[in-house]
């Protein structure tokens, strides 16, 4: 590795116009050997298979019951209309001791006051209902 300095005459500085390119060779032959050792740890990974994404509607189970209430408060146990409040409390005491305790399934209609469903709701948490929800209509796709 040669270096100049200064020019021959030993009075003023001349201009250099070529570049000593070895630090710069050097440099990248150590990267390149970084990368060639860290490239296959990074891309040797671990074999693992994902779930697959479905959204599949729940089908109704037989030991789910259904309560559907509609915009004037009348309850209906599955398709049979409840006459009143009582009928729907003495239905719901025959269930509440099953075992495994069947799910109740509150659809209610949307313009139906909310009076309505709360009255279901207190009357399946009065005989010791654990699992309650709410079937709602889902959004169109796309």
């Amino acid at each position: 590795m040669a270096v100049q300095l200064g020019g021959n005459d030993g009075g003023e500085d001349e201009v250099m116009s070529n570049i000593n390119t070895t630090p710069l060779v050097d440099v990248m032959l150590v990267l390149l050997i970084i990368f060639l050792i860290t490239i296959p740890v990074v891309t040797h990974t671990v074999p693992v298979h994902l779930p697959r994404y479905r959204n599949q509607p729940l089908q109704t189970k037989p030991q789910n019951i259904n309560l559907s209430v509609n915009k004037q408060g009348q309850v209906y146990w599955n398709l049979t209309l409840l006459p009143n409040r009582q009928a729907l409390i003495k239905k719901l005491e025959h269930v509440a001791p099953m075992v495994p305790q069947p799910v109740i399934e509150v659809r209610g209609d949307a313009n139906a006051p909310y009076k309505y469903i709360g009255k279901v709701l207190y009357a399946c948490q009065r005989v010791g209902i654990l699992k309650v929800g709410f079937i709602t209509k889902p959004q169109p796709h796309g």
